[in-house]
């Protein structure tokens, strides 16, 4: 991070942070701001909920990048995200197939290192986020607001006239243990399995259309390149 953040101040280049695990980098990613740096930052609903120290030994589906750290990290990254030093939490969906994740060994060195936690983000997030006294205004702000402003695209992020009608219909209150083989995930690992969480999708629309999970669609998001670039 010091050396990301000094090359910063030597070209004035702009600054984006992925997957903050440590709440140790968060004081240098405040100090550089302060100092005038262009420096945004995220995290992952993993890093907010898993802990390190409930970590089962052998237990692979846990194995991400950077690896889950321990309880003590947790509290100031919630606090980063309320005063605004993270900016985002993004899901960092890296699914796997049980082999790739050593599943039968247990074995975390040749494991494959990520979570399939696409699915599960929304309500992992509202779970701890009311539990911590956040509104679901809050959750929005970073899960869809947030890195929808982040990287330029201004026709989404928000319900309002002339946005993208991408929508959920979301059950805040309803409560359900995680089924690994109810998940849509192409390989159903989850390190939530057996949880229990809050919050329920219980319909969405694509651009104002249903979305029918047995009949994938969508198009590659990108960017228009700014006038009199190429």
């Amino acid at each position: 991070m010091r050396r990301l953040l000094d090359a910063a101040r030597r070209t004035g280049a702009r600054v984006h942070v992925l997957h903050v695990s440590s709440s140790d980098v968060l004081p240098l990613i405040g100090s550089a701001r302060a100092d005038g740096l262009t420096v945004t930052a995220e995290t992952c609903p993993h890093y907010l909920t898993l802990r390190a120290e409930d970590v089962p030994d052998g237990a692979t589906a846990y194995k991400c990048c950077p690896p889950i750290r321990s309880v003590a990290n947790q509290d100031p990254l919630w606090e980063a995200l309320a005063s605004g030093v993270l900016d985002i939490v993004v899901s960092d969906h890296s699914p796997s197939t049980p082999r790739l994740k050593q599943l039968a060994t247990g074995d975390f060195g040749t494991a494959w290192g990520g979570i399939g936690g696409l699915q599960l983000g929304l309500p992992v997030m509202w779970t701890a986020a009311s539990e911590r006294g956040f509104g679901l205004d809050a959750v929005v702000r970073w899960m869809a607001e947030g890195p929808a402003a982040l990287v330029g695209l201004s026709d989404r992020g928000g319900i309002m006239a002339g946005r993208l009608a991408d929508l959920v219909a979301f059950d805040p209150d309803t409560s359900f243990t995680v089924d690994p083989a109810a998940l849509q995930h192409r390989s159903p690992v989850t390190p939530y399995a057996g949880a229990m969480l809050r919050g329920v999708v219980r319909a969405t629309w694509l651009r104002g259309e249903p979305v029918d999970a047995h009949q994938p669609r969508g198009t590659l998001v990108s960017r228009p390149a700014p006038t009199g670039t190429t």
